[in-house]
């Protein structure tokens, strides 16, 4: 007998965050989520109250990333921290979609016209089974009828790991990391689920412009303060 399928109902009948009985997170913990209120327009930093609002932070003011905007509702602290890395690290694919879920209702009124989940190396997807950013675009397509690629944006190499790299170190070491395997369209958003200093988005994004693209988003489900970079696993 397959018990799985009772199993997986059965996880998702449960807040995954209080266990109280719910289809997803239960509404006092959907609202105790800690959210980006008040972001850096072009790469989604949290900014300090008192900032412009859709002000720019200070490293956009003095090297702005190549992509031109950013989204990402969340910041990346307890409990989303916890969530992201239960779907990553531990198959929980539900919370993929409770997540997706959350970025989706911010971008209903966003257009693009390609999603591309940002790629992992060969060795990478073999470890963990699936690559997180594309099934995050998977489910991003359904929501908002766009479609998504997970062919055209691919990795040159296996760039040393970015855990504990600043912005500058993580630029020098991603360089070349990334190629197209066609023309990209004007519009397009790259998927991930954290933006933790912005560096590979902003590798990729250089490289579809260079491809042809003319307007590059990032999506991403959650961004990390600038004083808690080291933290995304």
């Amino acid at each position: 007998m397959n018990i799985w399928p009772v199993f997986d109902q059965f996880i998702a009948s449960r807040c995954p965050l209080c266990r109280a009985r719910d289809d997803g997170l239960c509404q006092r913990c959907a609202a105790a989520l800690p959210r980006n209120h008040h972001p850096c327009r072009r790469c989604a930093l949290p900014l300090p109250p008192e900032a412009p609002a859709a002000g720019l932070c200070g490293e956009c003011q003095a090297a702005p990333p190549a992509f031109d905007r950013a989204v990402a509702p969340l910041l990346y602290q307890p409990p989303v921290d916890d969530l992201v890395a239960r779907f990553k690290y531990h198959d929980r694919l539900d919370l993929g979609r409770l997540l997706g879920d959350e970025l989706a209702g911010t971008l209903q009124a966003q257009s693009a016209a390609l999603l591309l989940p940002v790629p992992m190396d060969a060795g990478g997807l073999r470890r963990r089974g699936f690559n997180q950013a594309a099934e995050l675009a998977h489910l991003l397509s359904r929501r908002l009828g766009i479609p998504w690629s997970a062919s055209l944006l691919q990795r040159a190499r296996q760039a040393r790991h970015q855990r504990g790299l600043g912005r500058s170190a993580r630029q020098r070491n991603l360089r070349g990391a990334f190629f197209l395997t066609g023309r990209p369209p004007a519009r397009v958003a790259i998927v991930d689920d954290v933006i933790t200093t912005g560096a590979t988005a902003g590798e990729i994004a250089a490289t579809l412009k260079r491809g042809g693209a003319g307007w590059v988003e990032v999506w991403a489900v959650a961004r990390t303060p600038i004083g808690d970079r080291r933290r995304k696993p």
